[in-house]
């Protein structure tokens, strides 16, 4: 397959270089621009607007049907992604999708209302995607794009990117309560009114929630929404306020060995000290003007975000008097934006579309630090920095239908980054410069019988975290070191079919190659991502969507993957926690006379723990429902059911070594585990106003 993403990217460099920037398909940017996709649901046909048959989009009312026990789990409506959880609800969950251990979001690029989410150079990992700010019920969709083939998506986005997009108006004003299990409590107020011709939204989220831990979580998240707007998604602009803060105390992932040895239950904590807060503000705007013949859209955001998390992975393995307690901070300010064009017409009698579009990214890191404490209170500063870290995207885009069954999509993408790192240790600070061409192409025919077929390729990137582009010693030892490449390509190649063929019926089959030339791993015993080895993946993915009548529909979603390491290492070419399979399936019934509700099921493969595939862990298997009842009123009771099946299985598992108290010095090699929470339930109350 090598061939086949060559031949692909070295042909979509050409023909932006030697063909004229045009226009294209006016009707594809209407429905599928980045910052619309509230027009269509995943039940809808794409065909003839897609460019690859991984390309989709998840419309509001299949959010709603959709129970959710945390926030970020909206993303598993991307088909084959599976989100998870190894520390406190408040902290960024784990991702999964296409034979990656996305850790917080290494290779998995998200955006909201045009801001990106992804955090680089993050105190506890590269790409950290935190979604706990989001209120899900003022989600209007998410645009969902795998593999590196789009021009206008850059750092983070190999294995995928999803553009989460906000309503500018709700359909009525509601007061929303939810008490559940474990002292579950939730408070919505969200409404939005006419105002100096426009549109006035407002939203306030309150939660609270302790779980099923031994220690009580204690969260508390606050969330607040303000966003006005005029005029509509093709002639208007809108401004956003956003506020969210949580604090919470964290049960980690625990040893398989104190469990079975009665030391804590499965929900037990060793470290009753561990925890976290953190706070997002925000402010974003867009403005778009669109003509016969063009389009044009400007966005901006500045984010304020702040870090502090405790965690204690290895318990006494380090430090045997104190404990590895380890703080890791983070305090930055964000400032970006965006600008790009739509061109359409015709070329030589053939309907084309070109797109130029310029992103600009700065982040003030004020500390990203790592320090030693105990029972929250530092001992030592392990390191600490200040950072400034730049990045300029241009990018070029064209689409060009030569054929009634034949059309083309080609784009190059430039990626230039500058980092300035002040280190407390001299020896590690510098500055580094890297950029990257990517180009990338995708030739789509048909459709024939409602079927199309999609063949892409292309290259892509992520970025290493800016400290280690200029590291010299290391500061915990201080041994010398080496540092890292400051982006790392990625080259993919992909081929699909959709199908519509079936009356109510969505259909994609397709099958993948992406190849990364370091893989990021996440490092158990010091709570972060490390660039390491080469890397290989391939698989087979089949969505299906189905709706045989207006008030009922079915989805099944599976996923197959291989991944490994390319270069040979006797330690094994096994990734750990490379994701292998993947099933999700659902029932949804929604206004039938009032009655609606759901049931879904969510299988997570077993998957290698360490290199040489001698532990793996185990699969798991959860069913969650809701059932409800909404009144010619407008008042809406819902009944929310999780792990229905009260499975014991674990949410995520690591295999490392760690030191309880009185255990030789070494420690031992073992399974840590976080579990899935037990079978609970969550009655909630709308009320309109």
């Amino acid at each position: 397959m090598d061939w086949l993403h060559a031949i692909l990217c070295r042909a979509a460099l050409l023909a932006v270089l030697i063909m004229p920037a045009t226009s294209a398909a006016k009707d594809r940017v209407d429905t599928l621009a980045d910052e619309e996709v509230t027009v269509v649901e995943r039940s809808d046909r794409l065909l003839g607007i897609a460019d690859n048959a991984t390309e989709g989009v998840v419309g509001a009312r299949q959010l709603a049907a959709r129970p959710l026990s945390r926030v970020g789990e909206v993303l598993e409506t991307v088909p084959g992604l599976i989100l998870t959880q190894h520390s406190g609800s408040g902290k960024a969950n784990q991702l999964f999708l296409r034979g990656f251990n996305l850790d917080h979001g290494t290779d998995f690029a998200t955006f909201v209302d045009g801001m990106p989410v992804n955090l680089p150079t993050h105190g506890h990992g590269q790409g950290y995607t935190d979604l706990n700010f989001l209120i899900p019920e003022l989600v209007s969709g998410i645009h969902y794009r795998k593999g590196p083939y789009y021009a206008d998506a850059g750092d983070f986005s190999a294995a995928g990117a999803a553009r989460i997009s906000l309503l500018d108006e709700l359909p009525r004003n509601v007061v929303e309560l939810t008490i559940g299990h474990y002292g579950y409590q939730r408070g919505l107020l969200a409404g939005s009114t006419a105002a100096a011709s426009g549109t006035l939204l407002g939203a306030v989220d309150a939660q609270f929630s302790d779980g099923p831990w031994d220690l009580p979580e204690n969260s508390n998240r606050y969330t607040g929404v303000v966003r006005y707007g005029r005029g509509t998604q093709r002639d208007g602009w809108h401004v956003t306020g956003m506020a969210y803060g949580n604090d919470w105390n964290s049960t980690d992932q625990i040893p398989l060995r104190a469990v079975r040895a009665g030391l804590v239950s499965r929900f037990g904590a060793l470290d009753d000290t561990n925890g976290g807060r953190t706070h997002r503000y925000s402010l974003s705007g867009s403005w778009q003007r669109a003509s016969d013949t063009t389009e044009t859209h400007l966005s901006g955001y500045a984010i304020d975000y702040g870090l502090n998390l405790f965690s204690n992975f290895t318990y006494f393995l380090d430090d045997p008097d104190r404990g590895d307690q380890f703080e890791q901070e983070d305090r930055r300010q964000i400032y970006g934006g965006e600008a790009h064009r739509h061109w359409f017409g015709t070329l030589g009698g053939l309907s084309t579309q070109h797109t130029a579009g310029l992103q600009l990214r700065y982040d003030d890191i004020d500390s990203v630090g790592l320090f030693h404490s105990q029972r929250q209170r530092r001992l030592g500063v392990t390191r600490q920095d200040a950072v400034r870290q730049l990045s300029v995207s241009p990018y070029l885009e064209q689409r060009t239908q030569w054929l009634p069954k034949l059309r083309t999509q080609i784009g190059l993408r430039g990626d230039f980054y500058h980092f300035d790192v002040d280190a407390n240790n001299a020896l590690n600070s510098g500055t580094a410069s890297d950029g990257l061409a990517s180009p990338k192409a995708a030739l789509i025919l048909g459709p024939w019988l409602d079927t199309e077929i999609y063949l892409s390729g292309g290259y892509g990137f992520h970025s290493n975290d800016a400290r280690g582009t200029t590291i010299r010693v290391d500061p915990a030892s201080g041994a010398a070191t080496d540092r890292v490449d400051a982006l790392v390509r990625a080259k993919g190649a992909e081929v699909g079919l959709r199908s519509a063929r079936v009356a109510g019926l969505q259909t994609t089959l397709s099958g993948f190659l992406l190849d990364i030339d370091s893989e990021l791993l996440f490092i158990g015993d010091a709570g972060n991502t490390e660039a390491s080895r080469p890397s290989r993946r391939y698989g087979i993915e089949w969505t299906n969507y189905y709706t045989p009548v207006h008030w009922l529909g079915f989805d099944a979603d599976f996923a197959f993957s291989k991944a490994a390491f390319k270069d040979g290492d006797p330690a094994g070419e096994e990734i750990p926690g490379a994701i292998e399979r993947v099933v999700a399936a659902g029932v949804t019934v929604h206004d039938l006379n009032g009655y609606f509700g759901s049931l879904r099921l969510r299988y997570f493969g077993s998957r290698p723990l360490i290199e040489d595939d001698s532990v793996r862990a185990d699969a798991t298997l959860l069913l969650n429902g809701e059932a409800g009842y909404e009144f010619r009123s407008g008042v809406r009771v819902a009944l929310s059911a999780f792990n229905l099946l009260d499975a014991e299985d674990n949410d995520i598992d690591y295999f490392y070594a760690s030191r309880l108290a009185g255990e030789p010095a070494d420690g031992f090699d073992d399974r840590h585990f976080h579990p899935v929470e037990p079978a609970q339930l969550r009655l909630s109350l709308t009320l309109p106003f």
